[in-house]
């Protein structure tokens, strides 16, 4: 149709957890499970995994760990462990309105692709307990684009080289729930950063790291992205 080429945000980059799909605290449980697995105090550790909510998992516990590699990974497989348990319990739900803002996105010509701060092994778990297998033709985790996930805009950019679908990074949208989201939109030279407020991060915090608009939930996008192409 011709009304699809007029689309200047033509590739739409979405994260899950927070953003698309519900996640109630199943990150804090999953960190906490794998922090006592490892025999170490979940209480000192929350603080720094709410800061740090978006970023690739593996990263937060390099920091919490003190750069230990093997415990490091060790407390990642537990978390990843934990966090898919909770999956399986039925635990994960689509946020209201997720699944219909994506076809709605992709009714109108866009690409949407969906990205994680988790391992490929998590995310397809979320994919497949939501029924979202087929929802999008291309999920990206961290290790999808050499291993650094946000606040790099390593996934943003993934999403741009690996799709094709626009010839200018200014005309990628990404929509977020985190800072490090904004941050990765904002590194990959995104001409809409959108911050949502179903996740772990509030309006101030967002804007603070580049959120261009703060909406109250991924369902509001779409007219985004409208009244920016007006």
């Amino acid at each position: 149709m011709s009304t699809h080429t007029k689309n200047t945000y033509g590739l739409v980059v979405l994260d899950m957890a927070g953003t698309t799909v519900a996640d109630d605290g199943l990150v804090e449980q999953a960190f906490t499970v794998a922090a006592e697995r490892l025999g170490e105090d979940p209480a000192a550790m929350i603080g720094h995994v709410r800061a740090t909510m978006g970023e690739s998992k593996i990263s937060v516990f390099r920091h919490l760990l003190g750069g230990d590699e093997r415990r490091a990974r060790q407390a990642n497989l537990a978390f990843e462990e934990a966090y898919g348990e909770l999956v399986a319990d039925g635990r994960i739900a689509p946020l209201p309105g997720a699944a219909e803002t994506i076809a709605a996105l992709q009714e109108q010509g866009r690409t949407v692709v969906l990205t994680t701060g988790f391992a490929r092994v998590t995310q397809d778990a979320i994919l497949d307990a939501l029924g979202w297998r087929d929802l999008v033709g291309l999920t990206l985790c961290p290790a999808d684009t050499g291993g650094r996930g946000r606040p790099y805009p390593d996934m943003v950019l993934g999403a741009f080289l690996r799709t094709g679908a626009v010839d200018d990074v200014r005309r990628i949208a990404v929509a977020g729930d985190t800072s490090y989201d904004m941050l990765s939109g904002v590194r990959a030279g995104a001409g809409i950063v959108a911050g949502v407020l179903t996740g772990a991060h509030d309006e101030a915090a967002l804007k603070e790291h580049g959120a261009t608009r703060v909406l109250a939930s991924v369902a509001e996008l779409p007219d985004l992205i409208r009244e920016y192409e007006a």
